[in-house]
């Protein structure tokens, strides 16, 4: 009786979701291109024609359309002779990556910490806020630049101080989320039943607060594309010759006025591909956040 309901209802709970999240059409579009992205990025070596860091001997080769282009190489090749459409295939696989590392190390140590603070506050909790405020008072991608110069230049430690400066977003969300749930009625009765601190925290007051952390960690995963970006671009970043978007726009940049598709089109994949996944988070946010339902 009780697995015929527990199954009955974990559809009407995915339907449910579906249609609050359907309800916004900017948010369907941004899952359907977050899926093509992701697609690209499992089978970049099945659908990129060439290899990306291999050159051609062609270089700065104009769009397939442009006058003076090669059907073989259809977004053209850049100043070394690369094919441009197989390193941005190849880019979302950073891309990707690089969101889903620091969005993980952000969410995890962010929700954490936000966690010990609101549920134990006094002296831990406003060590831990202070700290927070501090990482919070710098510009972020100033603060990821310093962080980045202190490890040393690389991907790695890009995405290392990136989760760094997008962590105390996380920790205010938790804390905020398990003060307002810890003297609830369902926390203090579990409190009576026995239950110790860990259960308390992790399995009573957490699940709680999971809805509005979901939609954080998209505009983190998002921030993360950016950031990594904007740090391949200062030359902090993915170091040459990897195909990742902001380094391809930092060695493109001296050909900006003579062949501006080497600028264009990394900068058009950043552009949707952020767009998509903010446009997503608007969607969770629709269909997560109880208030937004009953309106």
């Amino acid at each position: 009786m009780s697995t015929a309901t527990t199954k009955s209802a974990t559809p009407s709970a995915l339907s449910e979701f579906w249609y609050y999240f359907s309800r916004n059409k900017g948010a369907v579009i941004g899952l359907f291109v977050f899926i093509i992205v992701l697609l690209m990025a499992i089978f970049a070596p099945l659908i990129a024609p060439h290899d990306p860091n291999v050159p051609s001997g062609m270089q700065r080769l104009p769009p397939a359309w442009s006058e003076g282009g090669n059907s073989s190489f259809l977004l053209g090749t850049d100043a070394v002779g690369r094919d441009m459409l197989s390193r941005l295939i190849f880019g979302t696989r950073f891309s990707l990556f690089i969101g889903l590392v620091v969005a993980s190390l952000s969410a995890v140590a962010g929700v954490l910490l936000g966690l010990i603070a609101g549920y134990f506050r006094g002296r831990t909790d406003t060590i831990i806020m202070r700290v927070m405020d501090i990482i919070l008072a710098f510009p972020s991608l100033l603060l990821a630049l310093v962080l980045v110069a202190v490890l040393g230049p690389g991907l790695l430690n890009a995405m290392i101080a990136i989760s760094i400066v997008n962590q105390p977003h996380f920790v205010r969300l938790t804390r905020a989320a398990v003060i307002s749930e810890r003297e609830k009625e369902y926390v203090v009765a579990s409190r009576v039943a026995g239950a110790g601190t860990l259960r308390l925290m992790f399995k009573t007051i957490l699940p709680n607060c999971l809805a509005p952390l979901i939609v954080q960690a998209t505009l983190a995963f998002s921030a993360a594309i950016l950031d990594a970006a904007a740090l391949g671009f200062l030359g902090m970043g993915a170091q040459p010759p990897t195909s990742e978007w902001g380094t391809m726009l930092a060695d493109a940049r001296e050909f900006f006025q003579s062949s501006p598709s080497l600028v264009t089109f990394p900068g058009l994949c950043i552009l949707i591909t952020v767009l998509a996944i903010n446009l997503m988070g608007d969607g969770l946010r629709d269909a997560l956040d109880p208030k937004l339902k009953r309106s």
